[in-house]
């Protein structure tokens, strides 16, 4: 998933971005609304994180050219600017969301993932709703995941999976071919209180996962030393 963060404050935007790309986006960043303008023309983007004060215009004003090129790219203000009017004014240009500053780089992901979920949903919804429970090896059909039912079938053998495998099981097949941080995994594996998930538990539950899923000639999570993993096996397809 690419990111186009819009954001004057060098300093915020390098910390936002790492954060992103720690967590397994591709961030492109720019520092003012005519930055922004020749990157949306000349890449991609999955979603857009933008500021409202910016040194050549407003941030208001990108939001509705961007809506008007593509109502369907998701739109999150990352701003100061929290009175009520401007925060109306924003959702009424089209944005998805509208974070004040400071915020939580948490809670701005999860926001992420429910803007770039109803992308996905707006794209491609019927593919989608396949997608969220059968997960299909494509190579040679050994792994199959059944994300609805909380099963695995490795070489012909079902067994199911922990809620906790689970987690581990969407983020790191939801972030196919990327590196997964043990940071950004622990913070997935929130129990269903809050409570924090230690890194000896993340390490019992990987294994535990890796031998419900590989054996030696089926090898799907990579081990990135002193970083987290990477899910080898590509995106899989719909059985």
């Amino acid at each position: 998933m690419k990111i186009l963060v819009v954001e004057d404050d060098l300093t915020l935007s390098a910390g936002l971005c790492f954060e992103l790309d720690t967590g397994g986006y591709l961030t492109v960043a720019a520092y003012n609304c005519q930055k922004a303008r020749i990157l949306l023309k000349e890449q991609v983007f999955d979603l857009v994180l933008l500021d409202v004060n910016l040194p050549d215009g407003s941030g208001f004003d990108l939001c509705r050219e961007i809506k008007e090129q593509d109502e369907d790219l998701p739109v999150l203000f990352l701003t100061a600017n929290d009175l009520d009017e401007d925060v109306i004014s924003g959702f009424e240009l089209g944005a998805d969301d509208y974070i004040t500053k400071p915020f939580n780089t948490k809670v701005l992901l999860k926001r992420m993932e429910v803007a770039l979920r109803r992308k996905r949903h707006l794209e491609h919804p019927d593919a989608e709703e396949k997608d969220r429970d059968l997960w299909r090896d494509e190579k040679d059909g050994f792994l199959m995941i059944d994300f609805g039912a909380l099963t695995v079938s490795a070489g012909g053998e079902k067994t199911a999976v922990t809620p906790n495998e689970y987690k581990l099981l969407r983020a790191l097949t939801g972030h196919a071919g990327n590196v997964v941080t043990r940071q950004f995994l622990l913070e997935s594996l929130w129990d269903s209180e809050g409570n924090f998930i230690d890194d000896h538990t993340l390490t019992v539950t990987m294994n535990r996962l890796r031998s419900k899923i590989e054996d030696q000639d089926h090898s799907y999570i990579q081990t990135v030393r002193g970083m987290g993993y990477i899910w080898t096996g590509g995106k899989g397809g719909n059985g």
